[in-house]
């Protein structure tokens, strides 16, 4: 492996992993009104083409951030209206 490719799996780790404080707090608060849904929306679609873009390169750091990322936006917004809909 590369060592421009570690420095992508550090980076993708990292900002990946800054999701799962979201995830935990929504898990435990079962509330997550507070999150924007539209910006969510809009990330995803973001994330979703740089996974194509890594698919495309064959760019694994690219390609193993983005879908984990992916995951874990998708889980925040579930969360979100799961928890909305458990309210009423």
């Amino acid at each position: 492996m590369f060592n421009q490719d570690w420095i992508g799996l550090a980076a993708g780790s990292l900002t990946t992993i800054s999701f799962v404080p979201q995830v935990v707090q929504i898990w435990r608060t079962k509330h997550a009104d507070d999150i924007s849904t539209s910006m969510f929306v809009i990330f995803m679609i973001g994330v979703a083409l740089w996974l194509l873009y890594g698919i495309y390169l064959h760019a694994l750091p690219v390609i193993i951030a983005n879908s984990v990322t992916l995951l874990l936006a998708a889980t925040v917004l579930i969360l979100k209206f799961h928890f909305h809909k458990a309210r009423q």
